[in-house]
């Protein structure tokens, strides 16, 4: 076994956010789960990976509740469930070492958000010499706001900005910006043989 699935952030936190609602893969624990079951099948590795802010206050804050795998999500007993507080599922954690000491050279990301933790995570593995493949729909992410956009926006006003970056922008520019650099894009399709 050299190859590892990483599953990122996907956690209740997210669905407690008000912009969930405009989320690109309302499915993402399907895909998941998808990807989970082929990687098992395949006597691949399955880590899982939780964002959290401690203290924040925020629905990342471990304390309130929310840092914990969404509804339908089960880790098996021998599958790694480590806890970062950086976008990148590496520099906070032993990811590296534990994927070095199990000899994986090969990993798929997938997750939440698809530009964010997942893309970030991505470069670094890439950067540490894993050859990495990223399950492109079985991540998810939701429009981002305009810099300059006032403080407070609504959720029709977030989606009816013309400078709100949407879903569909944001992940095909992920797609443009790993591709061919720092990893394979594939489907959940492709990478499943379904």
């Amino acid at each position: 076994m050299n190859r590892a699935l990483v599953v990122i952030d996907v956690q209740e936190s997210f669905r407690r956010l008000p912009e969930w609602e405009l989320v690109s893969e309302p499915n993402i624990v399907g895909q998941v789960n998808r990807l989970v079951s082929s990687a098992r099948a395949h006597s691949e590795l399955v880590i899982w990976v939780l964002g959290s802010r401690p203290g924040s206050g925020t629905v990342f804050d471990p304390a309130l509740g929310h840092v914990r795998l969404m509804e339908g999500l089960f880790p098996h007993p021998d599958e790694p469930l480590i806890t970062k507080t950086a976008h990148n599922a590496f520099t906070t954690t032993n990811l590296h070492q534990m994927l070095t000491r199990r000899g994986i050279r090969e990993l798929t990301v997938c997750g939440i958000r698809t530009e964010q933790c997942c893309e970030t995570t991505t470069r670094v593995a890439s950067d540490l010499g894993f050859d990495v493949t990223f399950a492109v729909d079985a991540t998810a992410t939701t429009p981002i706001p305009h810099r300059d956009a006032p403080a407070g926006q609504t959720l029709p006003q977030l989606r009816d900005d013309p400078r709100t970056l949407g879903v569909a922008e944001i992940i095909e520019r992920t797609e443009y910006a790993l591709a061919g650099r720092f990893a394979a894009i594939r489907t959940v399709d492709e990478l499943t043989g379904e």
